[in-house]
């Protein structure tokens, strides 16, 4: 049976020399993991729809064996083609898929999650990297999956306490106006790599070179 979908592209890799595996982040399925076949050759149809962060519509048949489905149609409709203007911009994105990855399970509906992380790809071409663009997705992601962090801990200073309320509630706009000292950043990389790795076991190893 075809099955139809909207997605934003996390990740690609070769499958052969002629095939991509391809995985995607959509609001109903959830994650999913598709085959184009024939897609490195020249003359594909996939030829140009298939890059980091493209957001399009698209079909696939499922398969009946594995979780790796047969992708038949993309239809693009949106390049991000701003984030390539900055090697900041595709690393803070790529980390953003990388943790989505590791927190999230295989064909299971994420639509706030794709929300988040639609709406983290279109700021961030719209600012320099910053630190705290990290920071907010991070906290925005842990408190959709149930993992938000007690803002009232005693180890925590009064204005680290608000500003990770701030990057909880607050819209990307409104973060981008964000002004932080080099000691809150210290403060912050240290406080939610520790939670991170305390809950989740791991972290994507890029973040220490973004944050």
């Amino acid at each position: 049976m075809i099955e139809t979908a909207t997605g934003l592209i996390l990740r690609t890799r070769p499958l052969t020399e002629t095939s991509l595996i391809v995985h995607w982040l959509t609001p109903e399925l959830g994650r999913l993991a598709t085959v184009a076949k024939g897609a490195r050759r020249p003359k594909s149809p996939f030829a140009g729809k298939l890059d980091l962060f493209y957001l399009a519509d698209f079909s696939f048949q499922r398969s009946r064996r594995s979780e790796l489905h047969t992708l038949r149609e993309v239809a693009l409709k949106q390049m991000h083609a701003a984030l390539r203007q900055d090697l900041g911009y595709v690393q803070q994105a790529s980390y953003a898929a990388a943790l989505i990855e590791q927190t999230t399970e295989l064909e299971t509906p994420l639509p706030e999650i794709f929300s988040l992380m639609a709406g983290f790809l279109k700021y961030l071409p719209t600012h320099p990297p910053q630190p705290q663009t990290l920071f907010s997705f991070e906290i925005k992601l842990l408190s959709e999956l149930g993992l938000q962090p007690d803002f009232e801990e005693d180890r925590l200073g009064p204005d680290i306490k608000q500003l990770l309320r701030i990057f909880l509630v607050s819209d990307w706009t409104a973060l981008g106006r964000l002004k932080l000292s080099r000691a809150q950043v210290t403060e912050l990389r240290q406080f939610l790599h520790g939670f991170i790795i305390y809950h989740l076991g791991k972290i994507p190893l890029t973040r220490s070179r973004l944050v």
